[in-house]
């Protein structure tokens, strides 16, 4: 541990808010985060295993779903050390390292299901504009170095993040503002030269979910413009109805993000409730709601998922 005056520290550990300002909220948030982690690891679990499983759902947008629902899985198993602990068993404490380690994993994570949404828009682009060629360019080798490049590019972007937190000194106190480890929460408990922080989480933002959602709402528009490029009026719906699950997926996870980001730059108007709640919303309802998004509007996985439990019966 670095040396430390009466004002400046190196911490042992932080203090993990949670939802302390609830009176009572262990007795009904704690079962909650139980039901919602066992349903975040089935629903995504169960999609990688249909895809994996079913030939009907051997195809380029279904790679790029199991890639997601993989993602998500990573980031779910990186929180319950800490949020778990927090609602359930009241603990509040977690490790100086192990906070470094847990907020790389879910900026890791989190980025690259950022990075995944914008091939999963790419591979509605090609559907649409370029049907016939669909097969030959989203060949089974390219859609896996585009995973590849998806996780080599987060893992590049986030590895300095504990490593640039690592060499500060805090003056500000241990507690955080939510039942886990985030990037911008545990810089603001930091004094003296964090302008590289500041400058370096910024870089973050513009060329990882900065980027990200730019080159979606570009895709989006251009889909747009070969869609209305078909003559039937049917054939225009049915092309945007598929779309629909990845739209709101887009939704449920970039409105959390922009939120809890916004409210980062007003925090002294806006209430550490508020923020405990937001930051909870952001972690844990997209990788919950992907699967049950895609399985009950995608018809191909929802045949998959009946064909499946049909054949669990026999």
């Amino acid at each position: 541990m670095s040396e430390f005056n009466s004002t400046t520290f190196q911490p042992f550990l932080f203090i993990l808010t949670g939802l302390r300002e609830l009176v009572g909220a262990r007795l009904w948030l704690g079962p909650l985060m139980i039901l919602m982690y066992i349903s975040t690891m089935a629903g995504n679990c169960t999609v990688i295993s249909l895809v994996k499983n079913e030939h009907s759902l051997q195809e380029p947008q279904y790679y790029f779903l199991s890639m997601l629902a993989g993602a998500d899985i990573v980031l779910s198993v990186s929180i319950p050390s800490s949020v778990l602990k927090v609602f359930i068993l009241g603990l509040h404490e977690i490790a100086f390292d192990g906070c470094l380690t847990q907020l790389f994993f879910i900026r890791t994570f989190s980025s690259m299901g950022s990075g995944i949404l914008v091939t999963m828009v790419f591979d509605h682009f090609v559907a649409v504009s370029h049907p016939l060629q669909y097969t030959s360019i989203l060949t089974n080798s390219r859609v896996t170095k585009i995973g590849l490049a998806a996780l080599l590019r987060d893992v590049a972007l986030m590895t300095p993040l504990p490593v640039l937190l690592k060499r500060l000194l805090f003056c500000r106190g241990q507690t955080l503002s939510y039942s886990y480890c985030l990037h911008s929460n545990v810089m603001k408990l930091a004094c003296g030269q964090v302008k590289i922080n500041i400058l370096y989480g910024l870089v973050l933002v513009i060329f990882s979910f900065g980027a990200d959602f730019l080159l979606i709402v570009i895709s989006y528009a251009l889909i747009l413009q070969a869609v209305l490029g078909i003559a039937s009026r049917e054939g225009q719906m049915k092309t945007l109805n598929t779309c629909l699950s990845h739209i709101f997926i887009v939704l449920i996870y970039y409105g959390p993000l922009i939120a809890i980001t916004a409210m980062h730059r007003v925090s002294h108007r806006s209430s550490p409730l508020a923020h405990a709640v937001l930051g909870n919303i952001y972690l844990f309802m997209p990788s919950m709601l992907n699967p049950i998004v895609y399985s009950l509007k995608t018809k191909q996985i929802h045949a998959a998922l009946k064909k499946s439990f049909k054949i669990q019966r026999h």
